[in-house]
């Protein structure tokens, strides 16, 4: 994942990765312009999952606390 992409919010990644796709169902792009977009892509959904996992184990802990009271 490139420095850039590690730098983005949830939010950021999200929208960019919405853009990455309606740009590769367009279909009006070279193939090496859709190799490229498909990598970065696949950056930003790792780093969409990445949040969202984080997210996860923290809900996780937070019932957790709260059923041990």
């Amino acid at each position: 994942m490139s420095k850039e992409i590690a730098k983005l919010s949830y939010e950021e990644a999200r929208d960019e990765l919405q853009k990455v796709v309606t740009e590769l169902e367009q279909q009006n792009v070279s193939l090496e312009a859709s190799m490229a977009l498909w990598e970065r892509g696949e950056a930003l959904a790792k780093l969409c999952e990445e949040f969202l996992s984080g997210a996860r184990k923290k809900l996780e802990q937070a019932q957790q606390e709260r059923t041990a009271k």
